[in-house]
């Protein structure tokens, strides 16, 4: 991967931007984007959306979420304990013990996540996943008035990580899912960058996917794409404990997972196959056989309709502090959309038969 791409993908992922926050990393997508788009503007919602050759056809909408899971600040006791809430979909299993950067009113505020120490558990709490509200962070502050010095109701708090590199070009972090998606498509409109196209596009970095597809929802309401790719992550199936049975197999480094089925429109999933053997890009089939869960869900059920693919980047360990993915896989990503977008006209005919 270009230094340049790297570099911009490590501050991706070093920001801290949980659903309802996601500001700071908004700020380093739109940044970067900026040299690549026409245009780039920043909806009610908080979307920020780039835009090249804005009068062509067809419409073609790209979206990674920028959001990602975390924790809201909910309640300080006397003592200084700060309790909180998730946000998003996050596993209790890993949440004990974990270091946490809360997003203060004067900067990042460092924390801990405390609970009752094993020696002073029953046996049933032992065996059983901890409850949220049995837990707190810790600021080390000495009453409720030290804390809320720093730190208000509402605030948000995400685990103290963020981008490590592994052996090869496997790579580490937290907010992965779906900081990776939005790398993709800035990564996208940069190979797009000077080239003639006949599609209008629109890259956007969507808001508060991990609470409900919320952002996907009103930029594509503004948008109106004809088409439109989501691009997140899927679940790699070549690690411990994955049903390749129930989810199919899905491998790191094997390049970017075409989904199939009711939420994608089958010419639009033609049209990105082609375009991957065209380029002699590796790609991996996804049967999804209801909504995905995705941007691509909502997408699709825009106004009268769109014609809607997914395009996920393989994804270990997702919904943790620690997500793994591979970098081939997301520079193949952006190939792939890439050749598929320059190949669209006005004549494109996305009717499904």
């Amino acid at each position: 991967m270009r230094t340049e791409s790297l570099d911009f993908l490590k501050k991706l992922i070093n920001s801290h931007s949980p659903s309802g926050s996601e500001g700071e990393a908004a700020a380093v997508w739109k940044r970067r984007t900026k040299a690549a788009a026409d245009s780039v503007s920043v909806d009610v919602h908080g979307n920020s959306i780039g835009v090249m050759n804005a009068s062509g056809r067809p419409r073609v909408m790209l979206a990674g979420h920028i959001d990602e899971i975390g924790y809201m600040v909910k309640y300080v006791d006397k003592e200084g304990y700060i309790y909180f809430s998730a946000i998003g979909g996050v596993d209790l299993h890993l949440v004990p013990g974990q270091r946490v950067w809360i997003k203060g009113k004067n900067g990042d505020v460092f924390g801990i996540v405390g609970r009752k120490p094993i020696h002073h558990q029953t046996q049933e709490e032992r065996k059983q996943v901890a409850k949220i509200e049995d837990m707190w962070i810790d600021i080390g502050a000495k009453n409720d008035k030290e804390v809320l010095s720093s730190v208000s109701i509402g605030d948000s708090a995400v685990p103290a990580v963020g981008f490590d590199e592994l052996k090869g070009t496997r790579v580490a972090g937290r907010g992965l899912d779906d900081r990776a998606g939005a790398f993709v498509v800035s990564e996208c409109l940069r190979l797009l960058a000077g080239k003639k196209l006949k599609a209008s596009v629109h890259g956007v970095a969507t808001v508060q996917e991990e609470i409900g597809i919320r952002g996907a929802r009103t930029s594509a309401y503004g948008i109106s794409p004809d088409v439109g790719i989501a691009i997140d992550v899927a679940f790699a199936t070549d690690m411990p404990g994955m049903n390749k049975k129930h989810i199919g197999e899905i491998a790191l480094g094997k390049g970017p997972v075409i989904a199939r089925g009711p939420n994608i429109n089958p010419k639009v999933f033609e049209l990105l196959v082609a375009a991957a053997k065209r380029e002699k890009i590796s790609y991996q089939v996804e049967g999804i056989s209801r909504g995905t869960g995705t941007d691509a869900n909502i997408m699709q059920l825009t106004k009268s309709g769109v014609a809607t693919g997914l395009v996920s980047i393989p994804n270990r360990n997702m919904h943790s502090p620690v997500e793994v993915v591979d970098l081939k896989d997301m520079e193949n990503a952006a190939r792939l959309l890439a050749a598929f977008i320059l190949k669209l006209d006005e004549k494109t005919n996305f009717i499904p038969y």
